[in-house]
């Protein structure tokens, strides 16, 4: 005895010395779950971001069932209140019962279990303990009950216990094995939670025993009759050790929830109540909660996967991020509003503010809308519109709301697939092939763009025309975006007043489209090839909203269009966004000007569509727009003077077996009062010219009858020098 007092008196202090405060246990439990929060604070998603160990939130004792700690008690240390730390009790009846080879209940408390959690110095190994580590867990389990108290010392118990395989605390166990949080435990649940203490990996059998033991100990600690049966604990062990019921994700944002732990700084410590993020709670719900619906309403159609972002005009943060319909996909991993998709007529604003930017077209220039074959390297392209019908010729204003294919894609003729192609990379949209490899097709949105992309590029127009990227998805109060001009305000006001415009989209949509919001807002719809992807993107005052619906697997949706698939949610995610915040048309740009228009058509007393005010800019305005086919003339002189064919880019191929006279390429402008020149020579005059071309690049130039350039193309000829020609050939 005196030995030991000595040991005692030599151990104590520098047992004192090393162990953790309460507090200091508390501060460094880190769960296995990693919380993603809005900005409002509220949980949007729970996250597995540890892999070793499964630990849910620390809980305090008074938020575990009186049951389970009850459960704990009678199985574990039924003398916890009474002894202070060690139970000599329990020490002398296992003594004693080793000498007689009995089996008795173990020696070692609550308290000194705790011990071995926080040094593993006294944690019994596969050989047990020693008695070194077993006098050492007795002095820790004695300083622990001075410097603690009772329910601090029950709660870090609970909260650091291992349990069945992966399963570490109370928590992580009654959420994967009994679907609930540890205040719900009830008798039954409470004692397979007790009986696995001693056994974390024991067999279902041996668990199962066990329980019933403690559950009886229970019945009969409440005073109720004795001899209880235990078939219905053994059945619910049997079923709760084969239940996983704890997802490693859950909650309403899970795509976002994964972007944001992937793009997290590795060295940053993550708060202790989650990662505060831009998205908005009830915005998300509201997204959520509409994509499902509405493809609920399309079941039977072949449609099954969808996804919704709700980005902030002037911030850039993302408000809302749905990446999947959830439960309704066989492919939720995918998330929708990253995947790589063709957007259809959705790229078609920005064709014509880029072809208002340069002045080609103003929103009353009159295109034709009529069967089209463009002359491309692989062959000729025809493009056809959606309902494969013509409307002659239209004004820009409504081929755009319309969205009549074949007048976007003589638009493109004008402005050049390589100069579109670099305005939509200006636009952030990160487009995987060349400009030669979509080639005119580029204007019905044949490359493929993520809807975050595209939405953003969307948020461009509702910005007077400025770029910025998509925020940080990390809630920051650093200062505000920061904008590029990439299109002029006039050329995005235009184009935002033409897709807010009901009258010019009843054409195609009617006068009762899903489209029309009883505020301002503007929107545009694309379908892709074969009905493969289905768009609605638009913007309020306030929001800029986009909407994919299709299927991940690629497959083909049955009569389902732009109007009939994703407006209906877009409408529905724009009116949720603005019940209480108004949306108002944007002031007008500075440098344009309203002016009246009529359109007058070659047959007398007909007009093309009704007059109406229109705006234009600057110095581009006119009161009369005529059809072309009306001037027999057809030199238009008034017209600004531009190289028809070829266009900018064009790569010619010659072929050394044809002779050189049947390889000359033909040059037409649209107009013929104009002079054709190559590298400062004189090529010839008037609308068409025959050129013939020899293998280098190329500058073609058009100039008037004085002289001053009107308009330039560059091409490039390949091929080795032609062959001469043979004779008889």
């Amino acid at each position: 005895m005196r030995t030991f007092l000595l040991v005692t008196a030599f151990c104590l202090p520098m047992v004192a010395w090393s162990l953790p405060s309460h507090q200091e246990v508390r501060s460094s439990y880190s769960s296995s779950e990693t919380h993603v929060l809005s900005r409002e604070g509220e949980v949007l998603q729970r996250l597995r971001t540890d892999k070793q160990v499964r630990r849910g939130q620390w809980v305090a004792l008074r938020d575990v069932s009186p049951a389970l700690r009850l459960a704990l008690l009678v199985s574990e240390d039924q003398r916890f209140y009474a002894h202070s730390g060690v139970d000599w009790r329990a020490v002398s009846a296992a003594a004693w019962g080793n000498l007689w080879n009995s089996k008795t209940r173990g020696a070692s408390t609550i308290t000194m279990q705790l011990a071995g959690l926080l040094d593993e110095d006294w944690r019994a190994s596969n050989s047990g303990r020693g008695v070194g580590q077993k006098l050492g867990q007795a002095l820790a389990a004695t300083q622990l009950e001075r410097r603690w108290r009772k329910d601090q010392i029950l709660e870090a118990y609970l909260n650091l216990l291992p349990f069945r395989g992966e399963l570490v605390g109370i928590d992580a166990l009654s959420r994967t094995l009994f679907g609930k949080a540890a205040h719900g435990l009830d008798e039954v649940e409470s004692s397979i939670a007790a009986a696995l203490v001693r056994g974390p990996n024991a067999s279902v059998s041996v668990v199962a025993q066990r329980a019933c033991g403690v559950w009886q100990e229970l019945v009969q600690s409440q005073m109720q009759p004795s001899g209880a049966d235990c078939t219905a604990v053994q059945w619910r062990t049997e079923q709760s050790l084969r239940a996983r019921l704890w997802p490693a994700s859950e909650g309403i944002a899970p795509h976002w929830a994964q972007r944001v732990w992937n793009a997290r700084n590795p060295d940053a410590a993550i708060p202790a109540k989650g990662i505060k993020t831009t998205i908005s709670a009830p915005v998300q719900r509201l997204a959520v909660e509409s994509l499902q619906r509405h493809l609920r309403e399309l079941q039977g159609r072949n449609v099954e996967d969808g996804a919704a972002v709700v980005l902030d005009n002037e911030s850039g943060e993302v408000l809302a991020w749905v990446g999947s319909s959830g439960t309704l996909s066989q492919a939720s991993e995918v998330d929708g509003v990253l995947a790589w998709r063709q957007p259809g007529s959705t790229l078609k604003p920005f064709l014509y503010a880029q072809a208002l930017d340069e002045r080609r077209l103003t929103a009353a220039s009159l295109l034709n809308d009529s069967s089209a074959q463009i002359a491309t390297a692989s062959g000729l392209y025809i493009p056809q519109n959606y309902d494969r019908r013509f409307k002659g010729w239209v004004s820009v204003r409504m081929a755009l709301a319309a969205s009549l294919n074949v007048p976007a894609v003589r638009t493109l003729v004008m402005v050049t697939p390589d100069a579109f192609f670099h305005q939509l990379r200006q636009l952030g949209m990160p487009l995987r092939e060349g400009a030669g490899y979509y080639g005119y097709s580029l204007a019905l949105g044949s490359a493929e763009v993520p809807l975050l992309h595209l939405t953003n590029a969307y948020r461009a127009l509702a910005n007077g025309g400025r770029f910025s990227a998509v925020a940080a998805s990390v809630r920051s109060p650093k200062g505000r975006a920061e904008f590029v001009q990439v299109l002029s305000p006039q050329a995005a006001f235009i184009v935002g007043d033409i897709l807010s415009d009901a009258q010019a989209r009843s054409t195609t949509f009617g006068l009762d489209s899903v489209l029309g919001t009883r505020f301002w807002t503007a929107v545009k719809t694309g379908t892709s090839k074969d009905m493969r992807d289905n768009w609605a993107v638009g913007w309020s005052q306030r929001y800029t909203v986009g909407v994919w619906v299709g299927n991940a697997s690629g497959q083909a949706m049955h009569s389902v269009s732009g109007s009939s698939g994703a407006a209906p949610i877009w409408a529905d995610i724009m009116v949720g966004l603005n019940a209480r915040t108004p949306s108002r048309a944007p002031a007008v740009a500075p440098g344009l000007v309203q002016q009246k228009v009529d359109f007058l058509a070659t047959t007398p007393g007909h007009t093309l569509e009704p007059a109406r005010l229109e705006w234009f800019m600057a110095g581009t305005q006119q009161a009369q727009f005529h059809e072309p086919a009306s001037i027999k003339t057809a030199d238009a002189v008034s017209a600004k003077a531009r190289i028809e064919s070829p266009t900018h880019g064009t790569i010619l191929a010659l072929d050394p077996d044809i002779p050189p006279q049947r390889q000359k390429l033909q040059l037409t402008a649209n107009r013929s009062d104009v002079r054709w020149y190559m590298a400062g020579t004189l090529l010839g005059q008037g609308r068409q010219v025959q050129w013939q071309p020899w293998p280098g690049r190329h500058v073609l130039q058009l100039r008037d009858m004085k002289g001053q350039l009107l308009d330039e193309a560059a091409l490039e000829v390949r091929g080795a020098a032609v062959k001469p020609a043979q004779r008889g050939s």
